[in-house]
């Protein structure tokens, strides 16, 4: 039986349950995160949340060129589509023309600008399955940069910051227009990754002039600051390079997009700005400081003296009263509970620390609920009965073998004592009786200890019920709050 490997999360997918998990974080400590932090945080994830919403799934190509330069052809070709306007129609492109590939991108062309019209999806059963590879891709046939039509020029300036590959269609006629050198390339030394230089028409050129061409057009981009932009010369009429454009665009479209990474930045960004709200490391309420606490209240309500009361009282024939427990004092309580949120809330920042101090309970309901939890635990019986008659039955044979011994020696001397063999008799009688009594001692004794320790672990079990429910449990319920923020931070715990 074959199993296939889970499939890995979209990269927008990934994106928005970090969005949702940052917002909900804030949600849930709205104490604890201060407003000067958490209105500019929530603005900041409303933004990348309208971006999140066009998708980041798809890689947007934009190919941008003047009046002639054959963009809209090679969109043709790129595309294997004949869905663009070319000269022989439209000497200019007016309006940006796009071509997806995969998912749908409906939301993310209407934010671009391209109208429904202008719009094509490369999803047919029909489409040779080397399309697959471009699933994701957003192909732009973006208006000519060159227009004189304002409405065109800018189009331009709005799509080139939004696409996540600028390729620069160049006329070899025209590359050293400055209308584009100093209108957009020299601009745009920061996005020499995502930028790519196609100079069409090659095949209108003679070979011996391609070199100096693209040596010219390679000396220029290093004046405006593009020195490693990779520079391929092509023809949509021939096909030159068009593979190789295709497979370049196939390696891009396998990396994440500008948007994705521009919302993960911006993630990353407002987790950095809200990590002094929460603390370096895991905060989590621990086992020692809790039996801290219990030990102090119980020793604060007076439960070791009972315990001790009992201990020493069961083991006598004759029990004593016992003890009684005792509510305990204000002081000891706050004491206790004090020095367990010192411990607790070591390393929280204080809004943390002040949110678990109010949410646990305070002195005089701890010291209240201490004092029902443990005198809420019945005493045991200071008598056992057949320990009882073991040892009073015991002891009546062992003294009335003594008054025996005694009247007889009274009465009959010595000699009236040794007759018939009744010595031995009285002996076996006086050590069972012996036995008997010893045998009584031992298991009060043991029946005492036994109850002192049950005494004493039923009372720690009740008040540690009460620390559970007035200190730990609301404790780990803000400390629980504390880490889901660091989570959705990205830290942690």
């Amino acid at each position: 039986m074959t199993h296939t490997a889970p499939r890995a999360a979209s990269p927008a997918a990934v994106l928005d349950a970090r969005l949702v998990a940052m917002r909900a974080a804030l949600d849930a400590c709205p104490t604890e995160v201060p407003a000067s932090l958490a209105i500019p945080a929530r603005a900041s994830l409303d933004t990348v949340a309208e971006r999140l919403a066009l998708g980041v799934d798809h890689t947007v190509v934009a190919l941008f060129g003047g009046t002639g330069s054959g963009k809209s052809s090679l969109f043709n070709a790129l595309s294997s589509l004949q869905f663009a306007d070319v000269g022989a129609r439209r000497p200019t492109t007016s309006q940006a023309a796009a071509c997806s590939w995969g998912d749908d991108a409906s939301a993310l062309l209407t934010f671009l600008g391209v109208d429904q019209e202008r719009r094509i999806r490369r999803e047919s059963l029909l489409d040779a399955a080397d399309e697959d590879e471009l699933a994701g891709l957003v192909l732009l046939d973006v208006p000519d940069y060159d227009s004189v039509t304002t409405e065109h020029a800018l189009q331009v300036d709005r799509l080139v910051p939004l696409a996540d590959i600028l390729v620069w269609v160049l006329d070899p006629q025209k590359y050293a227009d400055s209308a584009l050198h100093d209108g957009y390339l020299s601009r745009l030394g920061a996005r020499q990754e995502d930028m790519l230089i196609l100079v069409n028409h090659i095949d209108e050129l003679p070979a011996s002039g391609q070199d100096h061409l693209l040596a010219d057009v390679r000396a220029l981009l290093v004046q405006d600051g593009l020195e490693d932009v990779t520079v391929l010369p092509v023809s949509a009429v021939r096909g030159d390079n068009l593979d190789r454009v295709r497979r370049l665009l196939i390696e891009r479209v396998a990396r994440e997009s500008n948007a994705a990474r521009t919302a993960a930045a911006e993630l990353d960004a407002i987790a950095a700005r809200l990590g002094s709200t929460v603390a370096d490391a895991p905060v989590l309420v621990e086992d020692a400081p809790r039996a801290e606490v219990v030990n102090a209240l119980v020793q604060a309500s007076g439960a070791r003296a009972v315990e001790a009361s009992v201990a020493a009282s069961l083991s006598k024939a004759l029990p004593g009263a016992l003890a009684r427990p005792e509510p305990p004092a204000r002081s000891a309580v706050a004491a206790a509970r004090t020095q367990w949120l010192t411990r607790v809330t070591h390393g929280l920042p204080r809004a943390w620390a002040r949110s678990v101090e109010e949410a646990v309970a305070g002195p005089d309901a701890l010291g209240a609920q201490t004092a029902e939890g443990v005198g809420s635990v019945a005493l045991p019986s200071p008598r056992s009965t057949p320990i009882d008659l073991a040892w009073w039955a015991g002891l009546l044979v062992l003294l009335g073998v003594v008054a025996w011994a005694a009247i007889t020696l009274m009465t009959g001397g010595v000699d009236s004592l040794l007759a018939d063999g009744r010595v031995p008799a009285g002996v076996l009688l006086a050590l069972a009786g012996c036995v008997v009594a010893g045998w009584a001692a031992w298991a009060r004794r043991r029946r005492a200890a036994r109850e002192a320790a049950a005494y004493a672990q039923l009372v720690r079990r009740r008040v540690d019920a009460v620390v559970d429910r007035g200190l730990v449990s609301p404790a780990a319920g803000v400390l629980e709050r504390h880490a889901q923020l660091r989570r959705a931070l990205g830290l942690s715990g």
